[in-house]
């Protein structure tokens, strides 16, 4: 599905994106960790009495964030508390619990991690957060989310380490922190403010820390807009493997 935005909006949103490869300081954010879900039944396959499969290092606060109806989670743990180098997991619940896809190598903000971002931090915000709407420069691979194709993405520049950001934001998945779920990664609602950042993707790494995003190789990121699946209620559990271990 591909969602067409007006052309000045979305160039409007372009110059102001915040997202990994631009200037931090003008994006938003979700105050709250938690994404709300309506209680949702077990699958076939669970019996009564049988253990289920946690997702391994979340404690007992983080898991109580996670909706009930979500099928699908992305686990981002980062190395540590400011660390930029991170592990990504896609997770599926069947009925015998969470099973665990392959472990991805990722990049997070240059400084770590915050419970409370804000723009310019320069650190990803902790907590677990929808994911909803896709898009890219290049044409969508095979999405099932929601998929924003156009000049919009176009991601100049360098990033901290020197290694060019071109080709960065060839796709993307936005992160529900401070933004309208539903709508182009590039639109520039922020119910918080801009203060609060924003413009937290998932997109393809560069060889560099993010200014807030998760970046990941361009063969994982299409495998993830591949798999991710609406009806089955995505969400990331993201932040540093001690946060989310609470």
């Amino acid at each position: 599905m591909i969602m067409h935005r007006p052309r000045a909006a979305l160039l409007a949103a372009s110059l102001l994106l915040t997202g990994c490869g631009g200037a931090a300081s003008a994006g938003p954010a979700h105050p709250t960790s938690a994404v709300r879900g309506a209680p949702a039944p077990p699958g076939p396959d669970a019996s009564a009495g049988a253990v289920q499969r946690e997702i391994p290092g979340l404690g007992a606060r983080t898991r109580a964030a996670v909706p009930a109806n979500a099928r699908q989670v992305v686990v981002v743990s980062g190395r540590g508390r400011n660390s930029p180098l991170s592990t990504v997991v896609l997770y599926r619940r069947t009925g015998s619990g969470w099973q665990a896809g392959t472990s991805w190598p990722a990049h997070n903000a240059l400084h770590g991690w915050s419970d409370r971002h804000t723009g310019g931090d320069l650190r990803s915000p902790i907590g677990v957060y929808g994911l909803t709407d896709a898009g890219g420069l290049l044409a969508d691979p095979g999405a099932k989310l929601p998929y924003d194709h156009g000049p919009g993405f176009h991601s100049p520049g360098t990033g901290f380490e020197g290694e060019p950001l071109d080709g960065s934001f060839d796709y993307v998945v936005a992160i529900d922190y401070n933004r309208e779920p539903g709508t182009s990664p590039l639109d520039w609602t922020r119910p918080l403010g801009a203060s609060r950042g924003g413009g937290i993707w998932f997109h393809v790494d560069h060889g560099g820390p993010t200014h807030g995003c998760v970046s990941i190789a361009e063969e994982h990121m299409k495998e993830l807009l591949r798999t991710l699946d609406p009806a089955l209620h995505p969400v990331v559990v993201m932040g540093d493997h001690a946060s989310l271990a609470r």
